[in-house]
């Protein structure tokens, strides 16, 4: 199955967290349908997902998601391991693999062992990666992160260069741009989304 579709998601494991972006242009064919569309969502506070491809699916697997995370909170009072909630996800897709969702996911978070990104494709393949792109604009992407990122980077590190990846995807592919999102995910401070201003003064610095 071709997943090779319009977006651009981005995400790295840091030395202390983990950080998600995307464009915010969502397309139907050439038609630019929205300029400003969600991407990233939190599920819970360790905790978050991308999507890319069919609306629709996305938002059922991201609400499925959140309830199963909060109920396994609720029952072992703690939160679910990143591997776990991507396992979920996996087995859902694989389930539909006849009729398949059409959704490209990027799953991370902060758990207990640390850091993880998880990549799943619409037939509910996973594979964990310390670094990942999805989407149209990928192949740019990957182009600065390869270039760019290193392992162990702290997240404050690490942002610039996902930053830098994102614009330039948005840059060379019709498919991705008008804005971006970042999601940090840290051990200590939880999930928080950059600020507008905090968006401008990196890509400008």
């Amino acid at each position: 199955m071709q997943v090779l579709k319009g977006t651009t998601t981005i995400g790295v494991v840091c030395h202390d967290g983990i950080v998600l972006t995307t464009d915010t242009r969502a397309t139907m064919g050439s038609f630019v349908a929205h300029k400003h569309a969600k991407k990233v969502y939190r599920i819970d506070q360790h905790i978050a997902m991308t999507i890319a491809g069919v609306v629709g699916d996305a938002q059922a697997i991201v609400e499925m998601l959140r309830a199963n995370s909060a109920l396994y909170r609720l029952d072992l009072a703690r939160p679910i391991p990143i591997n776990s909630a991507a396992r979920l996800v996996s087995n859902v897709l694989f389930q539909s693999r006849y009729y398949p969702m059409g959704v490209q996911a990027l799953i991370g978070g902060v758990d207990d062992s640390g850091g993880h990104i998880f990549m799943l494709d619409p037939l509910g393949s996973m594979m964990e990666e310390k670094f990942v792109s999805t989407g149209s604009g990928s192949p740019v992407a990957y182009g600065v992160l390869e270039s760019e990122w290193k392992e162990q980077m702290t997240v404050k590190e690490s942002v610039p260069v996902v930053v830098r990846a994102i614009d330039s995807a948005m840059k060379r592919d019709s498919a991705s741009g008008d804005s971006f999102d970042v999601a940090l995910i840290t051990k200590d401070g939880g999930y928080r989304e950059l600020t507008e201003d905090e968006k401008k003064h990196i890509l400008h610095a």
